[in-house]
């Protein structure tokens, strides 16, 4: 019998977080124009008299940090940091940077989104969206925006039935109804 890999009990992804030069821009940010709820913000996450930032989190000891946490509809939840540290880098990384990244969102239609983030103050949508003609996801359409802090995002609806699904049984997890429904199951 061959061992399971893996790590032990995992059950799902909890969160993706991303740090931000501004908490309270990028929360509203995302209430407001992606959609997000608000779950809890955290201020002041520090240790002025030990080294716990460094130990636990890999910054510099006299770093501070500010959180929030935001759910992205039905699956997926988004913890913000902002830091504030003596060696703080403040320039975000490309996408073909070494840690590179971006948040891609599922929607109905690409271009009617696109559209309504080209109308956002601060957005920049990159180009217009394109549809995959060929290869495994032959068919997915997508266009990248910025935010207006520079964080990259996608906008993508992958339709089912891709090409890659006749050579594998593993299938992306897709959606099947927009945010506004799992929010209205909270009001």
């Amino acid at each position: 019998m061959t061992p399971k890999r893996g790590i032990p009990g995992a059950t799902a992804v909890h969160h993706v977080a991303y740090t931000v030069p501004d908490l309270d821009q990028a929360v509203e940010f995302f209430i407001e124009v992606i959609g997000a709820d608000l779950a809890y913000l955290q201020d002041s996450v520090r240790d002025p008299e030990g080294d716990w930032m460094t130990r636990k989190l890999d910054v510099d000891a006299a770093a501070t940090a500010r959180i929030a946490m935001l759910r992205l509809g039905p699956v997926s939840n988004l913890e913000l940091f902002e830091y504030t540290a003596p060696d703080q880098r403040r320039q975000l990384p490309r996408n073909s940077d070494w840690g590179g990244h971006h948040l891609a969102i599922h929607v109905a239609d690409v271009d009617a989104a696109a559209a309504y983030l080209r109308a956002q103050p601060g957005v920049r949508v990159l180009g217009d969206p394109e549809t995959i003609t060929d290869g495994p996801i032959a068919g997915d359409r997508w266009v990248y925006f910025v935010t207006p802090w520079g964080m990259q995002m996608e906008l993508i609806n992958l339709p089912p039935g891709l090409p890659y699904e006749q050579r594998t049984d593993v299938r992306l997890y897709l959606p099947q109804s927009p945010w506004s429904s799992c929010q209205e199951r909270h009001e």
